[in-house]
């Protein structure tokens, strides 16, 4: 082989989200961040640590110079409210007689259908009625817009959350982990499903865990609190962000994380500080919260406690599979196929499921040159491949690349 293939058949390649063996067609989108500061620009002295800071003061913000964090700040809404436009819109598509499948398919594809409703994707969080009304939001405002019409016409059906492999990217000196939402249904003898709008990120492999709606709304009001701040409105952050905090029952640790982002984005790293242990505190496993503590702590200066939580989240990340194969992918497309398969033959055994795994595995083999085991590998791919049409693309790749093709 001359260079490294480039084609990885990934979840953009599905069309398809599933449950329990039963696809449902959806689109394209994205959903909600949490925010890890960039401290780049900022240098402080000494160590924060000695500062005892409450949990109450941190949600109060005079620091922030914005004490009176007003209830008008943050509106009363009723995020799963439903307008009359969609009850009517609800009257004509969907046969409220008709059985719990059908229902669902009715509702999903009017939703989808452009002369019917049609849905954009952008960056804001919205309510049910916002988005109906728009015809736009994320994937957290999709989930309230379903959600909101599928309990109107009878249907049992959740929030819940999905362990998506962690996707960092880098915008305006903070880094974003993109993390999802979809909405689990419940059809009774007829099984579930999951209506999922996000396509490109969801598989059917991932863990996902159903909420509550006061966790849901912890994620709206977390989202939006991250829009304001992204805005540099840091009084409507700080009050969107004690809104998630609060209405969670301050079991939920991401409006804690982006609290205390807040606050050092306006040079209180003492309160970062107390805000990201806070975090930790609701669940002590959050490598965001980690994260932020290790930088903190390398910019204060104190080696010791920044090592301490570089240690913890490199564990976590190096015992995660997904993160394993992007360290395989990059090994691979180095040419150094043996580490490559090093860190495959770990994602794998966590992950038994994943096609992508096997798939690399298979043309890393190739690379080494051994057709035989790369052969074996690339069948397995093919074999645990979600649909139909992927494996068909897996099939002629195969055919390709082992007859020296790229």
């Amino acid at each position: 082989m001359d260079k490294p293939p480039t084609w990885f058949p990934g979840a953009r390649d599905l069309a398809l989200g599933r449950a329990t063996g039963v696809w449902i067609p959806w689109l394209r989108a994205l959903i909600a961040c949490l925010v890890v500061p960039a401290m780049a620009c900022t240098t402080w002295v000494g160590s924060a640590a000695s500062v005892r800071i409450t949990p109450d003061e941190l949600l109060a913000g005079a620091s922030l110079e914005v004490a009176d964090v007003s209830a008008s700040l943050v509106p009363e809404k009723d995020v799963l409210a439903l307008s009359s436009e969609m009850r009517d819109f609800l009257d004509k598509h969907v046969d409220r007689k008709a059985s719990a499948p059908l229902k669902l398919h009715q509702l999903a594809f009017a939703i989808i259908d452009t002369e019917k409703l049609g849905v954009k994707y952008d960056d804001t969080t919205r309510t049910a009625p916002e988005t109906f009304h728009l015809k736009h939001g994320n994937c957290l405002s999709y989930s309230n817009m379903f959600i909101a019409m599928a309990r109107d016409v009878g249907l049992k059906v959740q929030f819940q959350e999905v362990d998506i492999p962690p996707d960092w990217t880098f915008d305006n000196d903070t880094f974003v982990l993109n993390r999802h939402v979809n909405v689990y249904v419940n059809l009774g003898l007829m099984g579930t499903r999951v209506v999922d709008f996000n396509m490109e990120d969801f598989k059917s492999t991932y863990d996902m865990l159903r909420i509550s709606d006061e966790r849901a709304l912890g994620h709206f009001y977390n989202n939006i609190g991250v829009e304001r701040m992204q805005a540099g409105d840091k009084a409507s952050a700080l009050a969107h962000f004690r809104r998630a905090i609060v209405d969670s029952g301050q079991k939920f640790s991401p409006p804690w994380t982006n609290l205390g982002t807040l606050y050092l984005r306006n040079g209180h790293p003492a309160h970062a500080e107390a805000a990201f242990l806070e975090a930790l505190k609701v669940n002590g496993s959050d490598s965001v919260a980690m994260s932020n503590l290790a930088r903190l702590y390398e910019r204060l200066g104190d080696r010791e406690r920044a090592a301490a939580y570089k240690k913890r989240v490199y564990h976590d990340h190096w015992h995660n599979p997904y993160y394993r194969y992007e360290l395989a992918h990059e090994a691979y497309l180095a040419r150094d196929y043996d580490t490559a398969i090093t860190h495959l033959k770990y994602a794998i055994w966590k992950r038994p499921a994943e096609d992508t795994f096997y798939f690399l595995m298979g043309i890393s083999y190739l690379g080494k040159g051994d057709a035989l085991a790369a052969r074996r590998w690339l069948a397995r791919a093919e074999a645990v491949a979600a649909t139909d049409v992927l494996r068909r693309r897996y099939a002629s790749k195969v055919d390709a690349l082992l007859r020296g093709g790229r």
